[in-house]
């Protein structure tokens, strides 16, 4: 809830949701472009449709890097007011009251009055920081946009190898389906699941996905 907290979170750079969220979501923006070159011509056209996924992918990065910056920044702002409202006032019970609507809903629950005037105390004497980004910071925009750009490797390298497009879709299709995977596989670990399950939902929840996006012009 301060700024300092905020500081150790991203000094990370990013965490393992955050990283296999940026793949899943390159690799599916990578394959509403190759989904529609069964119905393209060889040669130019191809290359044309590669570039154009490339392209794509890095525009969303560059998009997904920017956004992540701002989300910092706000959360950061966020946290200054709540730390301005602590000290603006006198009455202890309101702000322990505001820090339980600050903390998650399950951990608010079950905090205790000790817990939270512990936590008041602590704030309170925090010297005040103004909001604002940190060298981890672009570090981490700078990972989001990495790994998008990235992510499109798997989707278009097949077609650089392959002259029959049916054979590089396959390839494509499967290196995806495997890269989706093991994504899903590494949020399980990192939900405390079993891995597999979550690497099947994850490879089910994305062609579907990519079927939806293609269907809608995407």
């Amino acid at each position: 809830m301060t700024d300092g907290i905020a500081e150790r979170e991203s000094a990370s750079v990013l965490d393992p949701f955050e990283r296999v969220s940026e793949v899943i979501f390159g690799v599916l923006m990578a394959l509403t472009f190759t989904g529609s070159l069964s119905v393209a011509s060889p040669g130019q056209e191809v290359r044309t449709m590669l570039f154009a996924a490339f392209g794509c992918n890095l525009a969303w990065g560059l998009t997904d890097a920017v956004m992540y910056l701002i989300g910092i920044l706000t959360e950061r702002h966020r946290n200054a007011t709540l730390l301005r409202q602590l000290r603006a006032t006198s009455d202890h019970a309101a702000a322990r009251r505001l820090i339980a609507q600050a903390l998650p809903e399950r951990f608010a629950q079950g905090a205790p009055e000790e817990m939270l005037e512990a936590i008041r105390a602590r704030l309170f004497a925090l010297p005040a920081v103004a909001p604002r980004l940190h060298r981890e910071d672009y570090l981490g925009a700078l990972g989001v946009f990495v790994l998008v750009v990235l992510a499109t490797f798997p989707v278009v390298v097949p077609f650089l190898f392959f002259d029959e497009i049916g054979r590089a879709m396959r390839a494509s299709n499967a290196l995806s389906i495997l890269t989706m995977f093991i994504g899903g596989t590494m949020l399980g670990k990192y939900a405390g699941g079993i891995p597999w399950r979550y690497g099947l939902a994850m490879t089910a929840i994305g062609t579907v996905l990519v079927a939806i996006i293609i269907a809608l012009g995407g």
